[in-house]
């Protein structure tokens, strides 16, 4: 309910709300006036350019912050900022009044009923134009951010608190992972109820029935049966208990919320397709290939055509040993068609290099961090890895641990209930949530996009990392904030086709590319299209230097990439850069034996 305006005039009146994109207008019409302003007063500290404190698009306004200069009568007199709403909206034709003096000393003045864009503009343009104004913007109306329903979600540290949390319920105002399908390959799915609104038809694709363990081979149900193993099988002294792995990792991602009970997903409106290829003492690769390609909208023979092509592929599994041909192959395939792949560092604490699919090329590699924000001790690390997230660390309390879906059952399935996990098994569906998120938000996005989105908008991680944790610890609400509202596609594009050797194990080279002739800052998804040469692509770090000199890193020297050449497009978050400029591509080979060169580069705004 709307609190009464001590103006008699208004105090019965229904205001018309007036988006503030109707405002975003008319204070970008007015920002070179502002500008000019501020820079004639560099010591006024008042003086903000209305362009940078405009409203976000579609939030409702129905009124003005007028903002005077020092010195101004209207900065101090109640009474003077009255007539100057009211000489204002006399040349404007409209109903102005003096609300208020905020804390601030700004002055809020209510705009009247029923105003149309043009009216509002031109009240605007009034405040913008008069020489002891600093600054005009929208009151904004804000509204509560969403915090889910769900019985246990207090105890989802991971997803909200302060100093390790992914920064979760930010982002849910902006995307919620609607229209977008997630493949679980996993150990498959077990019946819970806080997740089966949200599960799509999958495939069991476990081909041994030894390893099925429930009676068949190939089929096109995936429930998992258990993966229990007793004392002495599986190469272990002593037996295990199932672990509905598949389970607990499909509730992080998209367990349903709002629903009054259980645990939030992060993507809570996307879809989960398990896909089973994890049963008694593990899982083969050929079956992960063949779940991967199918995930993704590729031919598996044998298997009905999938209906709900995935857009993420979550695999939190890995053995060690290198990435093989044929993995990096279904893996090249899947990315090829637009699926997102993101995977587990590993829980050796060792150098994730020695992990597949952890070191494979064209996947997200994902550490473990623990409530402090910390690498957690079991997590791998190293050059391969590309973000962490919260993975949990159970060893100083279970409550440290990562909350999820789960069942009772020793052997077999019995009745659902929820458990705290550790691992980097539950740091991925982190990110492959934040995937959905994004696709979401922008379902033009490329997995390339999506991974440099998701890189560039990382925050420092609050504690320690040894070995290397990537560009550090995942920021939701930043990075979906990033995407939303679409990729510079058909924007702009400035290239350079000139040739520049990059000198064996020598220092770094620069290509510039001049931008000119536009206006602001760049945009959030700038795209950076990059032509190397190379016969070792691993040992080359590639950055892009905005013409301020800020570095942004798109592709750091890894050991374990022995391929050639670098042909990608990366995405920078470069809202904070002004467009024009000379930006520049630097280039360094980190060691011997190998020779390249840039053959031509592009930024797309």
């Amino acid at each position: 309910m709307r609190t009464p305006s001590p103006n008699p005039r208004n105090s019965s009146a229904r205001r018309k709300l007036i988006s503030a994109a109707a405002l975003s207008a008319a204070l970008l019409t007015a920002a070179s006036t502002q500008v000019a302003v501020a820079e004639e007063s560099p010591t006024d500290a008042s003086a903000v350019p209305a362009a940078r404190t405009e409203a976000a698009p579609g939030s409702p306004a129905e009124r003005l912050i007028v903002g005077y200069r020092s010195g101004a009568a209207e900065a101090e007199s109640n009474k003077a900022a009255a007539a100057d709403a009211e000489a204002k909206g006399k040349r404007t034709g409209e109903d102005v009044d003096f609300q208020r003096r905020l804390g601030t000393g700004a002055a809020l003045v209510d705009l009247g009923e029923n105003l149309s864009t043009a009216d509002v503009a031109d009240v605007v343009a009034e405040y913008s134009a008069d020489p002891q104004v600093a600054y005009v913007v929208p009151d904004r109306l804000n509204k509560p951010k969403l915090t889910p329903n769900d019985t246990e979600y207090t105890k989802q540290w991971d997803l909200f608190e302060t100093t390790a949390g992914m920064r979760v319920p930010g982002a849910w105002d902006l995307a919620t992972g609607a229209g977008v399908t997630v493949a679980v390959i996993d150990t498959g799915y077990v019946a819970h109820t806080d997740l089966a609104a949200n599960v799509v038809a999958g495939y069991d694709f476990i081909s041994d029935t030894a390893v099925a363990v429930d009676g068949n081979g190939r089929d096109s149900n995936p429930a998992d049966p258990g993966d229990w193993y007793a004392a002495g099988e599986c190469g272990q002294s002593t037996g295990s208990n199932s672990s509905w792995h598949g389970t607990h990792v499909a509730g992080t991602i998209a367990a349903a919320t709002n629903n009054g009970k259980g645990v939030a997903g992060i993507a809570y409106s996307a879809k989960i397709s398990p896909l089973r290829v994890l049963g008694k003492c593990g899982g083969y690769d050929s079956d992960i290939i063949d779940a991967i390609t199918w995930a993704s909208g590729g031919t598996v023979s044998g298997v009905p055509a999938n209906a709900n092509v995935a857009k993420v592929i979550n695999m939190s599994l890995g053995g060690s040993g290198s990435c093989s041909t044929a993995t990096q192959s279904a893996i090249n395939a899947a990315v090829n068609r637009g699926t997102t792949v993101v995977v587990a560092a590993g829980n050796e604490n060792q150098n994730a290099a020695n992990s597949s699919p952890a070191n494979c090329n064209n996947v997200i590699t994902v550490a473990a961090t623990n409530r402090a924000g910390a690498r957690a001790s079991y997590s791998n690390y190293g050059t391969v890895v590309d973000i962490a997230a919260p993975g949990g660390e159970t060893r100083t309390s279970t409550a440290n641990g990562i909350l999820s879906t789960l069942n009772s059952g020793t052997r077999t399935p019995s009745t659902e209930n929820y458990a705290y996990y550790q691992g980097t098994s539950m740091a991925t569906p982190h990110i492959a949530g934040l995937a959905a998120l994004m696709e979401s938000a922008n379902p033009a996005l490329t997995p390339a996009q999506i991974e440099s989105a998701i890189k560039s908008n990382a925050r420092a991680l609050p504690g320690t990392c040894t070995g290397g944790c990537g560009a550090g610890l995942a920021d939701a609400a930043k990075t979906v904030q990033a995407v939303k509202g679409g990729t510079s596609t058909g924007g702009s594009t400035y290239s350079s086709t000139t040739a520049v050797s990059i000198p064996d194990a020598g220092s770094a080279v620069e290509s510039p590319i001049t931008v000119s002739g536009r206006s602001g800052y760049a945009p959030s998804i700038l795209q950076v299209g990059v032509d190397i040469t190379h016969t070792y692509r691993g040992d080359l770090v590639v950055d892009l230097v905005a013409p301020d000199g800020s570095v942004y890193r798109l592709k750091s020297a890894s050991s374990s990439d022995s391929a050639d050449n670098v042909n990608a497009t990366y995405t920078v978050n470069a809202s904070s850069e002004l467009a024009n400029g000379t930006w520049k591509l630097r280039v360094q080979d980190t060691a011997a034996q190998d020779t390249g060169r840039i053959n031509g580069w592009s930024l797309t705004f």
